[in-house]
C-alpha cells in the first residue's frame, strides 16, 4: 500500500472520487448537513495514525540489515576424504563411478558427515541450501535428518547444539537459525544432511558482520575415518549432528569422514583400496549388519584388514559387532543370525592378533545401544539415544588408542 493511499485510507477520503453524503443513521452523525466533512475529532486521529505509520516504517528501514550470503566452500570444509570429487559435497572422488557398485556411488553424493567451521561476531545466523533430491524425508527419519542442516556454536571449549534447518522445498531452502545473540566472535558448525545431497550451502549473516574460515586443528591432526551401514551413516537420528561418527568428532574435538553407506556397508576390497588413500587417525569399521551371514564375515574381515595394514602398518583399527536388536530376546531367527556374526568376528579378531597384526582393536554389542529396548526408533536403527550410548562406548575405546584422558 503505498503512503498516500494510506493517507486516503486513514482520512477516510479519495481524491478521485466525488463527496457522497451518506443516508444512513449513523450519517446524520458523524456527517455535516454541508457535505461529507467528519468531525474533527477523527480527522486528528487518523492523522496522528499516519503519522505513527510514517515514522515507524522509516524507522524499521533504518535499523533492519540486509542479509550478506557467504558460500561456505570459502570457509572450513570437513568430512571430505578426498578433494577430487565430481561434486564438491560428493563422499567419493570422482574416479570411483568406475570402481564401486552404482549402489554405493548413490550414496556417496548424499553428504553425511561433512560440516563446515567459522568463526562470526554476527547476531543472526541463517542458513541457505539447494537440495539435490526431491524426496525430503524418509519413513523412518525425519526431514531434517534427511534433508535439513545442524548449527553448533563452540562455547567454553564444548560444542552446543544452537538450531536445524527445517527444509520445506525440494531444492532451494533458506532458514534463519538463531537471532538476538549478544555481538560477539564465536566459532560454529554446520552438519550438512545425512540422506540428500547438496549443490550449495551458504551462511547468512547481517550486513557488516565479520566472517571467517575457523582454524584447523592442531598440526598433525588427522581424521577419524568410519566405514559402515546405515547406522554409520545416520540412520535413525532425529537431525545431522546427532549421527554418532558426529558425536565422536564434538566429543573427541577431530574431524572424522563419514563412509557409511546405507545398506552397502559390505567390507568389499575396493571400498579398503579408497579408505588407505585417507591418512586417518583411526579406521572404525562397523559393517556386519550389512553382512548376511557368519560366512561373509569370516572371509571379508580378513582381507579388509589385510588392505588396511598393508598400506596404513601403523593406523588403529576398530571393529565393532552388530549392535544387539532389541527384539532378539524374544525373536529366536534374528538372535542366532547377530550372534553367529558377532561370534565370527569375535574369532577373527582373535586369530588376527595372534597373526601378530597390531593397533587392531575390538567393541562388543554388550550394551552398546542399552539394554532397556529403548535405544532403537525401528528395532534396527539407533534413535538419539541409542547413538548417544554407541558414542559413550566408543568413545571410551577411542581415548584409549588416542591416548587422550
Amino acid at each position: 500500500m503505498s503512503i498516500s493511499h494510506l493517507h486516503t485510507v486513514i482520512l477516510g477520503r479519495d481524491s478521485n472520487q466525488p463527496c457522497r453524503k451518506r443516508v444512513d443513521a449513523r450519517s446524520d452523525v458523524l456527517a455535516s448537513a454541508a457535505g461529507c466533512r467528519r468531525p474533527r475529532l477523527i480527522t486528528l486521529l487518523g492523522t496522528c495514525l499516519f503519522v505513527f505509520l510514517i515514522t515507524y516504517s522509516s524507522e524499521g528501514q533504518t535499523v533492519t540489515k540486509a542479509t550478506k550470503w557467504h558460500d561456505v566452500r570459502t570457509l572450513t570444509i570437513e568430512g571430505k576424504g578426498w578433494s577430487d570429487t565430481d561434486k564438491f559435497y560428493d563422499r567419493l572422488p570422482a574416479r570411483a563411478e568406475k570402481l564401486v557398485r552404482p549402489e554405493v556411488w548413490k550414496l556417496a553424493q548424499n553428504s553425511a558427515g561433512i560440516s563446515a567451521r567459522f568463526t562470526t561476531d554476527a547476531d543472526s545466523i541463517s542458513v541457505r541450501w539447494t537440495l539435490r533430491s526431491p524426496n525430503l524425508a524418509l519413513p523412518n527419519m525425519t526431514a531434517i535428518a534427511v534433508s535439513g542442516v545442524d548449527v553448533y556454536v563452540k562455547e567454553n571449549a564444548r560444542w552446543r547444539w544452537v538450531g536445524s534447518g527445517k527444509p520445506d522445498k525440494p531444492a532451494l531452502n533458506e532458514q534463519k537459525i538463531i537471532s538476538n545473540m549478544a555481538p560477539r566472535s564465536r566459532e560454529y558448525m554446520v552438519y550438512l544432511p545425512l540422506y540428500n545431497g547438496v549443490d550449495s550451502v551458504e551462511i547468512g549473516v547481517p550486513d557488516g558482520a565479520a566472517v571467517s574460515a575457523a582454524k584447523w586443528y592442531k598440526p598433525g591432526t588427522k581424521p577419524l575415518v568410519f566405514y559402515g551401514t546405515s547406522i554409520v551413516q545416520g540412520a535413525s537420528a532425529s537431525r545431522p549432528g546427532l549421527a554418532y561418527p558426529s558425536i565422536l568428532g564434538r566429543y573427541l574435538d577431530l574431524p572424522i569422514v563419514n563412509l557409511g553407506f546405507s545398506g552397502n556397508g559390505r567390507m568389499e576390497p575396493e571400498i579398503a583400496d579408497l579408505l588407505v588413500e585417507i591418512d586417518a587417525s583411526v579406521y572404525v569399521i562397523d559393517c556386519l549388519p550389512n553382512l548376511s551371514t557368519a560366512a561373509q564375515v569370516t572371509e571379508r574381515t580378513p582381507k579388509l584388514v589385510d588392505i588396511l595394514r598393508r598400506k596404513r602398518p601403523s593406523v588403529p583399527i576398530v571393529l565393532v559387532e552388530n549392535i544387539q536388536y532389541p527384539d532378539t530376546f524374544i525373536e529366536m531367527s534374528k538372535n542366532r543370525i547377530v550372534r553367529e556374526k558377532n561370534d565370527a568376528l569375535k574369532k577373527v579378531y582373535r586369530e588376527l592378533l595372534s597373526a601378530g597384526i597390531k593397533n587392531l582393536f575390538y567393541v562388543p554389542a554388550d550394551n552398546l545401544i542399552g539394554a532397556d529396548g529403548e535405544g532403537t526408533i525401528d528395532g534396527v536403527h539407533p534413535n538419539d539415544l541409542g547413538f548417544a550410548r554407541m558414542a559413550e562406548k566408543l568413545e571410551a575405546v577411542l581415548k584409549k588408542i588416542l591416548k587422550r584422558k
